[in-house]
């Protein structure tokens, strides 16, 4: 698949931004904080999932799967950590035509940590999806500004070195139900927690 020209220059622990109309909106009402950005398919759930007319969405293989079949674990996961709150990076999001209707498919914990989405109705949608996963992150990351972020996604693609490291990268079948993603997760959510407190408290 073709990639949009990105709006983006990537340098050693940098971003500089030239307009965009897949990008360029007002800053979000929500800003600063611990963010995770939170993908559904191949995270929550294996990331063949599909849609039809008078149907919810289901998981066409492998078999014996579920759509949101590990949200209750991640519900788990952050409940230590009750700052965390979570902004939407899944396609979900467009599909569904907004944040709420998207976060209407998890649990009510994670639902009430949900601030907002990387996508945003003001964006040119078909320009957005073409940009590779990181990149739309990145973006609202230079948007949204949090204190300390981390991404899960099974998408690894064209993530710049200096913050690769902010990526739990999940497999695709197994999402977060996967031990080394899990415990990956588990780590840096730690890590990230006692970083932050550290520099509120600096």
């Amino acid at each position: 698949m073709s990639r949009a020209r990105s709006a983006w220059s990537l340098s050693a622990g940098r971003l500089s931004m030239s307009p965009s109309r897949a990008t360029a909106i007002a800053p979000p009402t929500v800003t600063g904080g611990l963010i995770l950005y939170l993908d559904f398919d191949g995270v929550l759930h294996p990331s063949d999932v599909w849609r039809r007319a008078g149907r919810p969405p289901y998981v066409k293989s492998p078999p014996g799967h579920r759509v949101f079949e590990h949200a209750d674990l991640l519900v788990e996961v952050l409940a230590p950590f009750p700052d965390i709150r979570i902004v939407l990076s899944t396609s979900w999001v467009s599909v569904f035509k907004g944040v709420v209707k998207a976060a209407r498919y998890l649990p009510e914990e994670l639902r009430l940590r949900v601030i907002g989405a990387t996508w945003h109705s003001a964006m040119d949608g078909s320009v957005f999806a073409r940009l590779p996963r990181s990149l739309q992150i990145l973006t609202d990351v230079h948007r949204r500004r949090p204190m300390a972020w981390l991404a899960l996604d099974d998408d690894d693609e064209e993530w710049p070195a200096w913050c690769r490291s902010r990526l739990i990268h999940t497999h695709p079948v197994l999402g977060i139900g996967d031990v080394v993603a899990l415990t990956k997760l588990r780590n840096k959510l730690s890590l990230e927690m006692v970083d932050s407190r550290v520099k509120r408290e600096g």
